[in-house]
């Protein structure tokens, strides 16, 4: 008990010091930027919430002080038991009623009129939570946790219950409450009281949900228009991901590698590079337009400003991760339930549609899911190809930053877009949940997968090998189009495009990086390598929780923290900004919001691939570790993540392209001192700078193509212990499907 009762005592030590020491509420200059020393601890801006309550009249802090006295007492109580339960007791009420002081108190009074006809008027408000607030907020959490740990919960594990706690709190302060302070937002008058007339007023907006389009009269409303779009991608997606897939396992396509490189380009590219590349090819003055119009007499028209043009720049960003989630899928599916299923003297076009496609509807499913929720979520492409055809993410945009400024409108559209992404993502849990799709056992499996039936063969060739061509031509647009003058005008070849982004001069003896994309390109890389490693690290110790604690609310721990996936870019970048420009937590306009969106919005990719890399990993690992005395953490330290490499690198590619390519959140999150990349390329589409923009996707296509290669240097290749001939191709030479790379 004297080790428990050092770490009580540690952490009473660091509460004490946050309330004693630390400035309360937040300073303008930053925390860490030390300015705010020359007048602390005296000055109302910087002083801790010791001074704030005595001589600044802040007495709202009174109530921390009594919640965390009480946790203080009961420290000396003897019995193990009674002191957890009054410790945690403690805890759980100074995080409540911190949580409480901060909301209903605000930078001129009280927040909510109900407080202030029940209080009286308040003289003096507050600052949003600063270095003091928010450490005495985590200190109560782990108050919480280290009471439960008291009381022999998960063995008394303090790491476990320490990180499990503190996981439950940042997910509902970066995930939940954004969402709950956006559908607040949308029912509140601008002093706090309820007020839904404006919610209901949008929510009945015949431009919303108008079905006139199935009569023939007018357009459909935004949100079918965006469901109907969702459903062709998702679908469209899916189709050629499980063709690519086929071809890349099944066949003996000769160009493999050129396959899976493609598949990668799409995901490693600004959102909405793609739809340029489009427009210079079938835009009104595009290579193709001209073409036609000069043979043909063919007039040029605006078919590619729509939906037409928006599903084709879908299909082609998606496609590649629908492949990505299909191939482990169709290599999986066992050889000997296939050769089972001849020996019974089924065909081989049967036993593909009775055996081989039912085996894999989980991939099936779940690539549809990505498909139709990344569409959903699109804004980039709907931004350059959409016209006077928007979709719910653009019409959010519009209503926040354009002229409507209409707050209301936002969070009706924002919600009514969370509804059919969540819907998708239950509907898809619903639909597998209870079927077991298991075909990769202990046993050794050594036998060949069937060749293809001959007409499903010719099919998905006729459709890889065009479509390989068309993706070969929108990126060969793409290197083009930032070496022409003005496209469609002056086709002339020229680098001045790449020289005014990326132009370097020395001045004064020194480096002088005199483009115009330099501020935004390194604030980029610095946010990306700060998120990056968070992400993994969350989401890794998320994975560890989930696969090896067993605890009460365990599925609906996964659950909440997995459904963050299912919430769309758009909806998270608008409740982030009704959320947190405010007290109790104001982040707006700086770089930690950015950092937070990115490891809350991506922390699911790091959590599926942690559980699928941790599952593999036996669990007589750790107890051996446990049974010599190594607490959690050492054994996770020393034991799981040397084993973990591949799935750690894999999280911090994907946390690093995702950080550089988002732009559907990003876009409301920038500022003026914190630009990202693809916010600041939008700019340059929305002036007409399509040369400078192609150039600077062009740079981050080649960075990241960079990162990625080097992380692959360092994890290596992933071979496949099963080495299988695809059957009846004619060919007794065995190939092995292991030497290929696997993401």
């Amino acid at each position: 008990m004297r080790h428990g009762n050092r770490r009580l005592d540690l952490l009473l030590a660091f509460g004490a010091a946050s309330f004693l020491m630390l400035p309360w509420y937040r300073l303008d200059s930053g925390f860490f930027g030390l300015g705010w020393l020359g007048d602390y601890p005296l000055s109302e801006q910087s002083a801790p919430g010791v001074l704030q309550l005595l001589g600044h009249g802040r007495l709202w802090l009174l109530g921390v002080v009594l919640f965390f006295g009480l946790g203080f007492a009961a420290r000396f109580i003897a019995d193990p038991m009674r002191r957890g339960a009054f410790f945690s007791a403690a805890g759980a009420a100074g995080l409540v009623y911190l949580c409480l002081q901060g909301l209903a108190v605000g930078f001129s009074g009280w927040t909510w009129a109900i407080s202030e006809t029940l209080f009286g008027p308040l003289s003096d408000g507050q600052a949003s939570m600063g270095a003091g607030a928010v450490t005495m907020a985590i200190v109560f959490v782990l108050m919480f946790a280290f009471g439960l740990v008291e009381r022999g919960v998960m063995k008394g594990d303090a790491f476990v219950v320490g990180s499990i706690s503190l996981l439950v709190f940042l997910v509902f302060v970066f995930v939940f409450y954004p969402i709950g302070s956006m559908l607040v937002a949308a029912v509140q008058d601008f002093d706090g009281s309820f007020k839904p007339d404006g919610f209901i007023r949008n929510l009945q907006d015949p431009g919303i949900w108008s079905l006139s389009c199935l009569i023939g009269d007018g357009r459909c409303g935004v949100a079918w228009r965006t469901f109907t779009l969702a459903i062709m991608t998702a679908s469209a997606s899916t189709l050629l991901g499980l063709a690519f897939a086929l071809v890349a396992t099944r066949t003996r396509f000769p160009f493999k590698k050129g396959l899976r490189l493609l598949t990668v380009l799409p995901i490693i590219t600004p959102p909405f590079v793609i739809g340029l590349a489009l427009v210079l090819l079938f835009g009104r003055a595009g290579v193709v337009t001209e073409a036609l119009s000069s043979l043909f007499g063919i007039e040029p028209g605006r078919w590619l400003y729509g939906l037409t043009g928006i599903w084709i720049a879908q299909v082609l960003s998606f496609t590649p991760i629908s492949f990505l989630v299909l191939i482990g899928v169709v290599e999986g599916v066992s050889p000997s339930m296939e050769e089972a299923s001849q020996t019974l003297r089924a065909d081989r076009w049967r036993t593909f549609w009775r055996v081989s496609l039912p085996l894999m509807k989980p991939g099936l499913a779940n690539a549809f899911l990505i498909g139709f929720i990344e569409s959903m979520a699109d804004f980039g492409n709907p931004l350059v190809l959409g016209g006077s055809n928007g979709v719910l993410s653009t019409e959010i945009f519009f209503a926040v930053v354009g002229s409507q400024n209409d707050p209301s409108r936002a969070a009706v559209l924002a919600l009514v877009l969370l509804f059919f992404t969540l819907s998708a993502f239950l509907a898809q849990r619903v639909w597998l949940s209870g079927k077991n799709f298991a075909t990769v056992t202990g046993k050794g499996d050594s036998g060949a997968h069937i060749a293809l039936p001959r007409s499903i063969s010719i099919g998905v060739h006729a459709i890889v090998i065009p479509w390989m061509v068309f993706t070969v031509v929108v990126y060969g647009m793409i290197l083009v189009g930032g070496f022409v003058t003005t496209w469609g005008l002056d086709n002339t070849l020229t680098l001045e495009h790449y020289a005014r982004a990326f132009s370097v001069s020395i001045q004064n003896g020194s480096i002088a990086w005199t483009g115009v994309a330099w501020n935004s390109f390194w604030t980029t890389m610095e946010i990306a390598l700060i998120s990056a490693p968070l992400t993994a690290a969350v989401g890794l110790l998320t994975a560890y929780i989930i696969v090896r604690q067993k605890f009460a609310g365990r599925n609906l721990f996964e659950f909440a923290l997995m459904m963050s996936f299912a919430i769309p870019g758009t909806v998270i970048g608008v409740s982030y900004i009704m959320a947190f420009n405010l007290p109790p937590l104001e982040m707006t306009g700086s770089a930690l919001i950015l950092i937070a969106c990115f490891v809350f919005r991506n922390m699911p990719v790091g959590v599926r691939g942690g559980i699928a890399a941790m599952s593999q990993l036996d669990k007589s690992l750790d107890e051996a570790s446990l049974t010599l005395r190594a607490d959690s953490f050492r054994t996770v330290r020393k034991i799981i993540l040397p084993l973990l490499r591949p799935a750690i690198t894999a999280a911090l590619v994907y946390s690093f392209v995702r950080a550089i390519t988002s732009i559907s959140a990003v876009i409301f999150l920038v500022s003026a001192e914190h630009n990202m990349a693809t916010s600041y390329i939008v700019g340059l589409v929305e002036n007409g700078e399509y040369g400078v923009a192609i150039a600077y996707s062009s740079m981050l296509i080649v960075v990241m193509i960079t990162v990625i290669a080097g992380f692959q240097l360092l994890v290596g290749e992933r071979k496949l212990r099963r080495e299988n001939r695809v059957a009846g191709l004619g060919n007794n030479n065995p190939v092995p499907l292991g030497q290929e790379k696997t993401a």
